[in-house]
């Protein structure tokens, strides 16, 4: 499949998404008795969100980046507000279009670097945009 684009959302959060949380860590083993009485609210927006006006989302489509586990249809949070420094996962603009790969800054040279051994990493020049960092996803497994 092609390298392919982002479509892109602005999350709403004019609502709170709250969900039983459970601040214990999850062993892949029998559950402890006393896990039913530590049940908590967590709301996703707070939690994946840190600057509210700065962050969007977009879907996955294309295969540059399995290495990484991002596939298509997986949903990237992207924070715009964040520096982006070498070994982020970015969102760039190269040639008009979006992208997401890896950022590597080697001897002040930036390049975008995918997790697909068949596609070639991309200098940034003045015409690439470092148009935000990934800072959550989520995937489908």
């Amino acid at each position: 499949m092609p390298e392919g684009k982002l479509e892109f959302f602005k999350p709403s959060l004019n609502t709170k998404m709250k969900l039983k949380y459970v601040e214990s860590l999850i062993h892949a083993g029998f559950p402890s008795p006393a896990f039913d009485y530590l049940e908590k609210e967590l709301d996703l927006n707070e939690y994946l969100i840190k600057h509210p006006s700065s962050t969007f989302l977009a879907k996955v489509t294309g295969d540059s980046m399995i290495k990484a586990n991002l596939k298509d249809g997986d949903l990237l949070i992207i924070d715009k507000a964040k520096e982006p420094k070498t070994g982020d996962t970015v969102v760039a603009v190269v040639e008009g279009e979006f992208t997401v790969k890896k950022l590597r800054i080697e001897k002040g040279r930036y390049y975008l670097v995918p997790e697909n051994d068949n596609y070639k990493p991309i200098e940034v020049t003045n015409d690439t945009e470092i148009w935000g960092v990934v800072i959550k996803a989520i995937i489908s497994l």
